[in-house]
């Protein structure tokens, strides 16, 4: 049983943040581990084969998160607001000093016995490899994560309103009570059952940041590392039917104003998909699909992400918007 004490002050900078690299991390891990999943086999099926594509499944990330266990710290900067967006993350990282970088991996290579060539380039010049490694990312979060986002984002913003209304109504300890199976809460300190590593609140920053994830699993994980607060990522509420299909309803409300086909594209985009696939799956042409898509595009309802030669597009947290009150309007009705 480890222990996290609180002051007053400490609870009192107790705050959530929605973090990309929370999801970039345990959801390379999960596809790395190549075994079924019974909540997220369906992004794994679409993703897989562009990851696998891409090189990454051998790159510089498949060196430094390995199937279990620990993962440098460095991959998880404690975020500076509540909503930091990939590039303030990936900005942080390659802002990581050397001396954690190096403390970093020296753990890793404790754990896995040794560090891969690119991990121990890394050891020796943070400086010119960080970049490098942020790159990687970037590429993984395009073809892997990013087509998702609008859907991942609306599952960790519905988590942090709910919590964080149960803060206005219950208090603080009543949320951090209610965070996981594992986390208990006794108005001084907070207790995690069956942790690996220790987060004595000595050895931690002041506060502590609470971070819902789609991809951790049932899993709780930790991050300290001062002057940091420490970090607590916890399986988001919702996050089993993140991928499960959404009817959507209100398609003739949709479509009067936007037009049958452009709405038909809409309810499509569940799932990104190139031009090719949407104009097979709907009848219509692929030139008519491109239109299509352009105009939405332009109106901000759809997004656009380059996976190889290949270009997907996906609905907008605009568009999921649009779905959902068209839907309403129809159950007024």
């Amino acid at each position: 049983m480890e222990e996290l004490a609180f002051s007053v002050a400490d609870l009192a900078r107790v705050r959530f943040a929605v973090s990309p690299m929370w999801e970039a991390g345990p959801s390379y891990r999960l596809l790395a581990r190549g075994r079924a999943h019974p909540v997220h086999q369906a992004w794994i099926d679409d993703v897989r084969p562009r990851v696998d594509a891409a090189g990454l499944a051998e790159g510089r990330l498949a060196e430094l998160i390995p199937a279990a266990g620990y993962v440098p710290d460095f991959l998880n900067p404690a975020p500076a607001g509540a909503n930091p967006t990939l590039a303030d993350e990936l900005a942080a990282i390659r802002a990581t000093p050397t001396a954690q970088v190096h403390r970093d991996l020296e753990r890793l290579a404790r754990q896995e016995g040794g560090l891969s060539p690119r991990a121990r380039r890394l050891h020796v010049d943070p400086v010119a490899e960080l970049p490098l490694l942020t790159a990687e990312i970037e590429v993984y979060w395009e073809l892997a994560l990013a087509p998702y986002w609008a859907r991942i984002r609306a599952v960790l913003d519905a988590d942090v309103f709910h919590r964080a209304r149960l803060v206005a109504e219950h208090g603080a300890g009543h949320v951090l009570n209610d965070l996981h199976a594992s986390v208990a809460w006794d108005d001084t300190a907070l207790r995690l059952a069956r942790r690996p590593g220790s987060l004595p609140r000595h050895a931690a920053g002041p506060g502590l940041l609470l971070i819902p994830s789609v991809f951790t699993g049932p899993d709780l994980f930790t991050r300290s590392a001062p002057p940091d607060p420490p970090q607590l990522a916890y399986p988001a509420r919702g996050a089993g039917t993140l991928w499960d299909a959404r009817p959507v309803s209100g398609f003739t409300a949709l479509a009067a104003v936007l037009g049958r086909a452009r709405a038909q594209l809409l309810a499509e985009l569940g799932t990104p998909a190139s031009t090719t696939e949407i104009a097979q799956r709907t009848g219509l042409s692929a030139s008519g699909v491109s239109q299509h898509l352009t105009a939405l595009r332009d109106a901000g309802l759809v997004s656009t992400h380059r996976a190889g030669r290949r270009v997907l597009y996906a609905r907008t947290s605009a568009a999921e918007a649009l779905l959902d009150a068209a839907a309403g309007t129809t159950l007024a009705e």
